[in-house]
């Protein structure tokens, strides 16, 4: 089987996973994932309100390297912020982009603060999540997000912090990570924590510098 037919069977795979736990519903939510050169370069990406838990192989969009899309259905409104993901961050090969439900209710009841949503309560937060700031609210697809998105991508790698989600506000988080494996794994991480956050009233304290330096040391976590 051809490597990009098994990528779309993948994909695929990714959407139904996240629709059955109720990450996404309805026709919320997209999916990405970065082609390489022998596969046919560009990205795969769902198509436009589709639902991601009944996707089927053939209706995924597959746009070139030039952005120019070559097969499938029409590709997700939000095309341009993967793009820019993409190219703001080299090591992205998968982008999920969901409106999970504690997240949304976070920044509906107010985040922690605009650059850190949710303060670093847990270790594996710290280590698998790292800082995600709040991008101010535009409608769903609005091409000045990809712009928001891409310059805090840059500004956080200088910090030698670099990124691994954003999230858009009342819409919910977008992560990507070098697999779509990690990807999940950084999205379901997020989503937990805003669950125990809002579950505990946001009365829990954070870790402590102290504790978040020996993260750092011992796990190399980018805090």
């Amino acid at each position: 089987m051809h490597g990009q037919d098994l990528l779309r069977q993948d994909l695929c795979r990714i959407g139904r996973s996240l629709f059955e736990r109720g990450y996404v519903h309805a026709t919320a939510g997209n999916i990405s994932l970065r082609l390489e050169a022998p596969d046919g370069g560009g990205i795969l990406i769902t198509p436009t309100d589709a639902c991601l838990g009944f996707l089927a192989p053939e209706q995924l969009a597959w746009v070139d390297a030039q952005g120019q899309q070559r097969s499938g259905e029409r590709a997700s409104k939000t095309l341009a912020l993967h793009r820019r993901i993409y190219a703001a961050a080299p090591d992205a090969r998968c982008v999920i982009h969901t409106h999970s439900t504690h997240l949304v209710a976070l920044t509906l009841q107010g985040v922690w603060r605009v650059d850190d949503i949710l303060p670093p309560l847990t270790p594996y937060y710290v280590m698998k999540v790292g800082h995600v700031p709040l991008m101010a609210y535009r409608r769903p697809g609005a091409p000045e997000v990809a712009d928001q998105v891409a310059q805090a991508i840059e500004a956080a790698a200088r910090r030698g912090t670099p990124l691994r989600a954003v999230m858009l506000d009342r819409l919910g988080p977008v992560v990507w990570g070098p697999s779509a494996t990690q990807a999940m794994a950084t999205l379901e991480e997020l989503e937990e924590t805003a669950k125990l956050w809002l579950m505990c009233r946001r009365e829990p304290a954070p870790l402590s510098q102290a504790q978040i330096d020996e993260l750092r040391r011992h796990f190399g976590a980018c805090w």
